[in-house]
């Protein structure tokens, strides 16, 4: 296992002096040399300090860990068959890939075309600036898509009366955009909330005057331990959020901090969230008034907590009788999250999302309500969601996805402008010059929307032809295994490749895998 790059990283645009020669627990160069202009974390801090903390640039990227765990997914394998399909009849002409359904059912009545979700995308400039390509391309895609925390309280124009949110423009155009694309009832728009939302009645505002069926509550994410960060490069809005309530460091309202921003000492603000602090009965409580409000499904989202935080998790989401429990693991976000801290704080994937199947089976083996599991941290394509839904069944219902789904629609828009610029990149450009050549899935959408494709941003272009790749790549996955419908999805279809990765996880070493049934069958 190779060690946390500690000193120097593109996501602190940090680096070493002598990248060929670093002590390995510190990170630092094997010689530290008096008179280097401080490339080097270590250096960078000397003269910025805390903006050290976070990636960068902030409002352009997302950003995920450089630490390499002991135990990933990596570690275990597919397995596959020569007979006995589940879900199809045994005939070669029947049991095609094609055929495999994907389709998911979730919560109270919310249809999913595949077995994903992209969680809470939120405030940060990067989840705005892309809201068109994930709004519309997830509606297309037929997939739920949540807006994330501090939505509301960001927005400039949004109206609050005694310190309650009466109307968010921002909020609204991002729920309505996905639900004016959405196709033939599939997939939801759902609106989480953290402290600060709860505070302002954001689900009461969404439930009541957007028609939102859908909301959740956040108790944490995968990246860190802390409340939702963003930096603010305009005075007057931070001194805005300060109003409404949000940690604004430094404090825009000190005459030197404002004169300090004012000849550029510093560019940014940061706005920083809440820690949440949760009991047992204060969240049944609040589950029951989101019903009572007529919300039709409330989830819960989690992060990499210690195993007794999950524990209470599942245990007070039961209880509550929650609709849908997303587990996030350690590792990345779409948000500004602070970078020592994305790489060593909470439980990586296989280990947390090994907890999370053995504690569900606890419960519903006591026949106590199982809500529907999501597992979220670091999936990327359909080998990803295949071995994630066979890890957590027959409990795991849909994987979380948020870094991928962000980037193809980042592709998308970023080569629906060069089109329009008539600059297409020779990479691109050997497939075309128009949209229609460069996204392979053009004419099957334009078939779906007619006239209305000419509207369709390059985004969600770009998003939609990303999940056709995961449908059909799952698929594939699935028909090999001998597995035509997500139901027969098992932890029998997997095998470990390690003894470590075998005992953390439960699934059989892959040595060992059929041993008996082998034995029986070559003795017989």
């Amino acid at each position: 296992m190779s060690l946390t790059k500690t000193n120097a990283s593109a996501a602190t645009l940090s680096k070493n002096r002598t990248p060929g020669a670093i002590q390995s627990s510190s990170g630092m160069c094997a010689t530290c040399v008096d008179g280097c202009i401080g490339m080097c974390e270590i250096g960078k801090s000397a003269y910025r300090g805390h903006e050290v903390i976070y990636p960068q640039p902030f409002g352009i990227i997302t950003s995920a860990n450089e630490k390499e765990y002991p135990v990933d997914m990596s570690h275990f394998t597919i397995l596959g068959g020569i007979e006995d399909p589940k879900g199809i009849a045994a005939d070669s002409d029947i049991a095609l890939f094609s055929n495999v359904k994907v389709e998911q059912r979730i919560g109270n009545g919310i249809k999913v075309r595949m077995p994903l979700v992209i969680p809470g995308l939120g405030s940060t400039a990067i989840a705005k600036n892309n809201w068109e390509g994930l709004a519309i391309g997830a509606a297309l895609a037929g997939i739920p898509l949540t807006i994330g925390e501090n939505v509301c309280g960001m927005d400039p124009k949004s109206e609050i009366v005694n310190g309650k949110v009466q109307h968010s423009p921002e909020l609204e155009w991002r729920v309505n955009l996905y639900k004016e694309w959405q196709q033939d009832g599939y997939g939801a728009i759902v609106v989480q909330a953290n402290v600060e939302d709860t505070n302002l009645g954001v689900h009461e505002y969404a439930i009541s005057k957007l028609n939102v069926d859908a909301v959740e509550l956040k108790w944490g994410q995968g990246a860190k331990n802390i409340g939702g960060e963003v930096k603010i490069p305009d005075l007057k809005k931070a001194q805005l959020l300060k109003e409404r309530g949000y940690v604004v460091l430094p404090d825009p309202f000190d005459p030197i901090v404002i004169k300090s921003f004012e000849n550029g000492n510093f560019k940014e603000f940061e706005r920083h969230s809440r820690v949440g602090m949760v009991s047992e009965e204060a969240f049944v409580a609040r589950v029951q008034e989101l019903r009572d409000l007529g919300a039709k499904n409330v989830f819960l989202k989690t992060g990499a907590y210690r195993p007794l935080a999950l524990a209470q998790a599942i245990k007070y989401a039961s209880k509550a009788k929650i609709d849908m429990l997303t587990v996030d693991a350690a590792g990345g976000g779409t948000g500004m999250s602070p970078w020592r801290m994305m790489n060593e704080w909470g439980i990586p994937e296989v280990e947390l999302h090994s907890m999370l199947h053995d504690y569900v089976d606890i419960l519903a083996k006591k026949g106590e309500h199982i809500p529907d599991i999501v597992m979220a941290g670091g999936f990327t394509f359909e080998d990803h969601i295949f071995k994630g839904l066979s890890l957590g069944a027959p409990y795991v219902k849909l994987i979380g996805m948020a870094r991928g789904p962000l980037a193809a629609a980042m592709v998308g828009k970023t080569l629906g402008k060069r089109i329009n610029e008539n600059d297409m990149p020779v990479y691109v450009g050997r497939f075309g010059s128009s949209k229609e050549d460069v996204f392979v899935t053009s004419a099957e959408v334009k078939e779906k929307l007619g006239a209305r494709f000419a509207d369709l941003p390059t985004g969600a272009l770009g998003l939609y032809t990303y999940v056709e790749r995961l449908n059909q790549g799952l698929r594939q996955i699935m028909a090999g295994s001998r597995k035509f419908s997500l139901e027969h999805l098992s932890r029998d279809d997997l095998a470990a490749l390690t003894k470590e990765a075998a005992e953390i996880s439960g699934i059989p070493w892959v040595m060992d895998v059929d041993k008996d049934e082998v034995t029986k069958l070559l003795d017989s």
